[in-house]
């Protein structure tokens, strides 16, 4: 389509009385000329419309003309805005919320437990008593994870209250800071409160004063709704029990529920071949056998899914997704480590679960595999096998480095002496157990001096590290291995995952029934959020182990205790 002829005057050479000019209501042309001009010249874009409506419609800029609006042939037609909008933009428009705001009170362990906490609450206004102040200054001091968020709520609190205009008389704008999605004020005590709490619960503990704010937040702005916001879970029962408002600080949790966490597995339904039998395309490619799926089935599966077809008197199909296009699907078979051919280090797979996992974990294309499962379904024996054999055997990592979160079980036992590798040996008691193994799985008659030999050349390859100095580092072609990952929050995940350089591959390993971390959850673990936020990832991949191999008696122990 030809372009519009370029203006022949520039806009700063006008006159000012062509400035000031009213807009003048173009004499309707004829049909004749209509018809004549619109086989000639093509529908052109107005940068406004001078034809301003007697209601006050506002000009739009880039108004289209509409050829084939009723009552015009060619260029007296005018598309509505609206219309423009959508044909611009294809976005559908985000409910509005009906109904009055509420206003959260907020607990001093919300806010150390999430700094950013004050602009998750949307179009609702916060509050913060002044007892909440003291102890956030009371926490401020150390190098833990509690105090640099109270840190960062202090500047973030700073920011808000030297902001323009702002005024914490009549609330702070949320939004001044950049925002946007926040669109309540937040309030501080700024006078003394009345409120009568029951002569059980002592007044100077800091807990019953933001109890004692609350009842008279609610008495004053009656009828509107005012909520105590705590991850305590003692606090929110003693505020129930006294008749008032409180929820749990929900926006940390990735899941609401543990058990809705992607498996990395899907299984095919009976039918799959009958329904499958007359579109699906499949093909060989080395020893790899393609399937091009279609159907309903194409819109729940995610790339590096496993998928499998298991019926009796049928050959079963174990697959990966590789490609997953509109309406049709890729699916990959898998190589079978079950068989002791393939075996890795001398390790077999012994179950479906395990076979996928190795799967992923000897793939040079898949970059971060999260393993989850029960205790002893050989997440480390198999995190371990992979790794060693792609360090000593093929040569594509160039070291193992190992760590885990240092959380205790039970009571600490104090500081630990020696070097930092020697300092991380108590809690690498699964790694020396799984080294042990693994060792005996070397083949050959070497004797006790091959044997000896070749678990120093093992311990030379693997680097055992503290989280606490992770900050800062990058890793070049290693094979990272984070165990205990389910005791990891959000933020500490984020920065050992983001230590990966170029050729570097991260597996993490975690049991989410064993949590050691106080205030982590199923939902909140930092786990449970890589898995969630990578699954799809053509270049990372799940799974959940779903059975023991460890023992009788640890399988037993799993499912009665």
């Amino acid at each position: 389509m030809p372009l519009p002829p370029a203006p022949t005057k520039r806009a700063a050479l006008l006159s000012t009385d062509a400035f000031d000019a009213p807009a003048r209501s173009p004499a309707r042309p004829s049909r004749k000329k209509d018809n004549a001009e619109s086989s000639q010249k093509p529908p052109v874009l107005d940068l406004f419309d001078s034809r301003i409506a007697a209601g006050g419609e506002h000009p739009v800029a880039f108004r289209a003309k509409d050829p084939s609006s009723p009552g015009s042939t060619g260029t007296g037609g005018y598309k509505k805005e609206s219309e423009l909008v959508q044909l611009a933009v294809q976005k559908p428009k985000k409910a509005k919320r009906t109904g009055p705001s509420k206003l959260f009170v907020l607990d001093t362990n919300v806010l150390m437990h999430d700094p950013m906490c004050l602009f998750r609450f949307e179009e609702h206004d916060i509050f913060l008593p002044m007892i909440v102040l003291e102890e956030l200054d009371g926490h401020k001091k150390g190098m833990t994870e509690v105090a640099r968020n109270a840190r960062q709520t202090s500047r973030t609190l700073d920011a808000l209250a030297g902001a323009q205009g702002a005024d914490i008389a009549k609330g702070l704008k949320l939004d001044t800071t950049g925002h946007r999605e926040s669109g309540g004020s937040l309030f501080f005590q700024t006078q003394p409160l009345d409120y009568t709490l029951p002569t059980s619960l002592p007044q100077g503990k800091a807990d019953n004063q933001i109890l004692g704010v609350v009842e008279a937040l609610r008495k004053e702005y009656a009828p509107r709704e005012v909520v105590l916001v705590s991850k305590d879970i003692n606090m929110r029962v003693k505020a129930r029990a006294l008749g008032l408002a409180t929820d749990d600080y929900q926006n940390d949790k990735t899941l609401e529920d543990g058990d809705l966490l992607y498996s990395g597995s899907l299984a095919l339904p009976t039918d799959f071949w009958t329904r499958q039998s007359k579109t699906v395309e499949s093909w060989q490619q080395g020893s790899y056998t393609f399937y091009r799926i279609t159907g309903p089935i194409v819109a729940s599966l995610l790339i590096n899914q496993f998928v499998f077809f298991e019926a009796p008197g049928e050959p079963p199909l174990y697959a990966r997704v590789t490609e997953i296009r509109d309406k049709t699907a890729v699916l990959k078979t898998l190589k079978d480590y079950n068989h002791l051919k393939n075996a890795v280090w001398g390790v077999t797979t012994r179950n479906r679960e395990q076979n996928f996992a190795m799967n992923l974990l000897m793939d040079p294309e898949v970059d971060f595999v999260t393993l989850a499962g029960t205790a002893g379904t050989g997440k480390t024996l198999m995190a371990l096998a992979s790794g060693l054999t792609q360090v000593l055997d093929d040569r594509r990592y160039t070291e193992i480095i190992m760590t885990r979160a240092t959380v205790s079980v039970g009571e600490d036992i104090g500081f630990l002496p020696g070097t930092e590798e020697e300092k991380m040996g108590p809690w690498m008691g699964a790694l020396d157990d799984n080294l042990e193994v693994l060792g005996k799985t070397d083949s050959g008659g070497s004797g006790e001096w091959g044997r000896a030999a070749t678990n120093e050349l093992i311990r030379s390859r693997i680097k055992v590290k503290s989280m606490n100095f992770m900050r800062g580092r990058t890793f070049l072609n290693k094979y990272v291995i984070i165990d205990e990952a389910q005791n990891l929050t959000p933020k500490q995940m984020k920065t050992l995952i983001t230590r990966a350089g170029p050729g570097t591959k991260i597996v993490c390993m975690g049991n989410l029934a064993q949590i050691d971390t106080p205030y982590l959850t199923e939902g909140s673990s930092g786990m449970t959020f890589a898995v969630d936020r990578f699954k799809g990832w053509p270049h990372g991949g799940h799974i959940t182990l779903a059975r023991g191999e460890r023992s009788r008696l640890a399988d037993f122990a799993s499912e009665v205790l």
